[in-house]
């Protein structure tokens, strides 16, 4: 490569750059990459390069000192290599940067964290780097393993123009990307005009779908959408072992909506899999059925959440799968995406693409269909409850002031973990799985695979919370036991039950 400080560099117009104490993050909604900006001298010298004739005179700009001009030069050929920044095609300045507030992204991967940024995150963020938004409760399907207890809508569910006041402060604070799910999403009759209003903000939009409402009037729509990445949830590689926990029809419903989507050149969409005892076999058939739709494999950790309580003990998998698992994920690399899913899977001694560390109140949250906001999506209970955004002071009140995240964001004890070798790896594990299986929350994840959780699992004694709400409609699909209830309401029956249903096309 020449020598890149001779040349004119810009930021790339489809990156959104958001300041924070240890620099920044840079965000690339077109390639799906978060890059990490450690030092604020070089946040600096990025936001000049647009405003200079090269690359050198953003050096200069900034007060970097010549002898560390090689140092900052590799930084930004990094940058370069991942499209961050990009050279001009004229070397004239330009009038105006792109580090705007709303020049927002899409919804996409992060990379491994570096220790020193793990640190960092574990005192939190300005702003979540994104966040999960349930818009309904409401929805089609009883999946045995729902970590909200989905079904019936509640009734109290934000308005549109709550919602559209939510997307407005999101753009506001730089929130990356919202990851929207429920429930079923799309049931919402103003679900689509609520991401068209996002897009039109530039606020990055990811959504959930069981496929339902997928048409390929929809799915041509969606092709044709920036700011926009559609995850379709299949718990089985098979109708047999995906219908089981989703219920019948489900399979097909979602292979319909992957193929739609296909066919109408949505690029990179994402086949979304709760890794169970029953499918954890299947991995190599759901890679294949990712591939040859060009979508991407998404896997998910399944959580004692919600309606996943009842039926973890007999989901999660077994130890050898675990350790089968692990293995898959470090052959596959960043082919498969996992979020924060498997951290914990560290403690086997190589980490895993991804954050390796609970996000819980640092770097993630939720939003819940009336505004409650939880640390986290597997953790909606009264315990993990940080306020409402219908507040004074809105959302960015309870990201920023709330004492439950307040309390995560402050320096944690590592509890029974602290004389393990592998609890800088692992970090204890998922907070989540930890308080819903009745163990403490400095102790170690109950799938702890240097298998530390046993003797607490087994301990006489345990107290497993029960939800703080459950949703659920009867349920069609069992696995394990499950008390049934006779209905109370019309809406325990149907997911829409007073609900006003909009005749737009494609609904």
């Amino acid at each position: 490569m020449t020598n890149l400080l001779n040349d004119a560099w810009e930021l790339s117009p489809s990156v959104a750059l958001r300041p924070e104490p240890f620099g920044a993050l840079a965000y690339h909604f077109g390639n799906r990459r978060l890059s990490f900006i450690k030092r604020p001298e070089l946040v600096s010298v990025v936001t000049a390069l647009a405003d200079q004739p090269d690359a050198r005179a953003a050096l200069v700009l900034a007060g970097v000192s010549p002898e560390q001009w090689p140092a900052y030069s590799s930084a930004l050929r990094g940058l370069a290599a991942a499209d961050m920044i990009r050279r001009r095609t004229s070397g004239t300045p330009r009038t105006q940067s792109n580090t705007s507030p709303d020049a927002q992204p899409a919804a996409g991967r992060t990379g491994t964290a570096s220790g020193g940024l793990v640190k960092r995150f574990e005192y939190g963020l300005a702003a979540p780097i994104c966040l999960t938004w349930e818009l309904t409760y409401a929805c089609n399907l009883s999946c045995v393993h729902c970590l909200s207890s989905s079904g019936r809508r509640d009734p109290r569910e934000l308005s549109t123009r709550q919602c559209e006041a939510v997307i407005d402060e999101l753009q506001a604070m730089q929130v990356f990307y919202v990851n929207i799910g429920g429930g079923e999403p799309t049931i919402r009759p103003d679900f689509w005009h609520l991401l068209d209003y996002a897009v039109s903000r530039r606020v990055g939009v990811k959504f959930s779908t069981n496929g339902v409402r997928l048409t390929p009037e929809r799915a041509r729509h969606l092709a044709a959408t920036d700011y926009v990445d559609v995850q379709v949830s299949l718990d089985g590689a098979t109708a047999e072992v995906n219908d089981r926990v989703r219920g019948p029809g489900s399979y097909a419903t979602a292979m319909r909506a992957l193929d739609n989507l296909a066919a109408a050149g949505f690029e990179n969409a994402k086949l979304s899999v709760v890794v169970t005892r029953e499918n954890a076999g299947q991995l190599d058939d759901f890679k294949a059925i990712a591939d040859e739709r060009g979508a991407t494999l998404r896997l998910t950790r399944l959580r004692p959440s919600g309606r996943g309580a009842d039926v973890w003990d007999d989901l999660h998998p077994t130890a050898e799968q675990q350790r089968d698992l692990y293995e898959w994920l470090l052959r596959s690399g960043e082919d498969v995406l996992t979020g924060d899913s498997f951290f914990h899977l560290a403690g086997y001694g190589e980490s895993l693409p991804g954050l390796n560390l609970c996000g819980a109140g640092r770097v993630v949250c939720l939003i819940d269909p009336i505004g409650d906001v939880y640390a986290c999506p597997f953790a909606i209970h009264d315990r993990f409850h940080a306020g409402n955004l219908l507040s004074a002071g809105g959302f960015a009140q309870v990201w920023r002031e709330s004492e439950l995240f307040t309390e995560l964001r402050s320096p944690q004890t590592s509890g029974a973990c602290t004389g393990c070798a592998f609890f800088d790896s692992c970090r204890g594990g998922c907070m989540a799985a930890k308080f819903f299986t009745g163990l403490p929350l400095d102790g170690p994840d109950p799938e702890c695979v240097q298998g530390h959780a046993a003797d607490a699992l087994a301990a006489a004694g345990r107290t497993v919370p029960r939800p703080s709400q459950d949703h659920s409609r009867r349920v069609p699909v069992q696995i394990g036991p499950r008390p049934a209830a006779p209905p109370v309401r019309a809406c325990a029956e149907s997911p829409l039950a007073g609900l006003v249903v909009s005749s737009e096309r494609g609904l």
